[in-house]
C-alpha cells in the first residue's frame, strides 16, 4: 500500500477540504472498485460539480486527464491531470437505497453512496437534495449506439491504479467507497486517498 494513503473503508464515504492548487489522488487499493466524488466550492456550496456541463463542454462521456469537471455556473472546479485507468462514469447518480430496492430488490437495502455522502456532508450544511450526479472515478459505463441502453461493467482499474484532480478553488470534497454490487464486480474493496500540496 502506498505511503501517506488515507483508507475509505468499503461501502463508506468520507468529507474533507481540498483548496486551490491541491491535488487529491485516488486510488484503486485492490482493482475493481469505484470510488464516487463530489464537490462544492467552498466558500458558495450552491455552486456544485455538474455532469451535464462538464459533458456539455468536453463534447464526450469518456473524461480523462486534461479534462476540466465543471460546476453548474460553468466554472472549473478541479482538472484530471493523472489517469492510470482513462475509464470512468458521469452519467449515474450515486447509488442509493431506492437503488438497492428498484434494481436489486434487496428488501434491507444498503444506504449506498448516497447515504453516504449524505452523512459525510451533513455537517457542512449539505442537504441530501444538494447531492448532485457525482464523478464514478474507475466506473465502467456503455452506452449502446443504437438503444442508448446503459450497461455497467467491471470496472477496468486494477490494483494501484489512480486519478488525480487538481482543485481550481477551494473545495468541500465528498467522497466514497461505492456500494453497488454492480459497480464493482460483485465485490466491496476500500478506497485510498491523499492530499498533495
Amino acid at each position: 500500500m502506498p505511503d501517506n494513503l488515507t483508507i475509505i473503508p468499503p461501502r463508506s464515504g468520507v468529507s474533507f477540504l481540498l483548496k486551490k492548487g491541491q491535488r487529491l489522488k485516488v486510488v484503486d487499493l485492490e482493482g475493481e472498485q469505484v470510488s464516487d466524488f463530489v464537490c462544492y466550492n467552498l466558500a458558495d456550496k450552491g455552486e456544485v460539480i455538474s455532469s451535464g456541463r462538464t459533458i456539455d463542454y468536453a463534447e464526450t462521456i469518456l473524461l480523462t486527464k486534461g479534462h476540466p469537471l465543471y460546476s453548474n455556473r460553468s466554472n472549473v472546479m478541479c482538472e484530471i491531470v493523472e489517469d492510470t485507468v482513462g475509464r470512468h462514469d458521469f452519467l449515474l447518480t450515486p447509488c442509493s437505497a431506492d437503488t438497492f430496492r428498484i434494481i436489486y430488490g434487496h428488501t434491507h437495502p444498503h444506504r449506498g453512496c448516497f447515504g453516504n455522502l449524505c452523512a459525510a456532508l451533513k455537517d457542512y450544511g449539505i442537504s441530501p437534495d444538494a447531492i448532485p450526479i457525482s464523478f464514478n472515478i474507475f466506473m465502467h459505463v456503455t452506452v449502446d449506439g443504437d438503444t442508448g441502453k446503459v450497461a455497467v461493467l467491471p470496472p477496468k482499474s486494477k490494483a494501484g491504479d489512480y486519478v488525480v484532480l487538481e482543485a481550481k478553488m477551494d473545495l468541500l470534497v465528498g467522497l466514497t467507497a461505492c456500494s453497488a454490487e454492480m459497480s464493482n464486480n460483485y465485490a466491496f474493496k476500500p478506497i485510498g486517498y491523499q492530499i498533495e500540496g
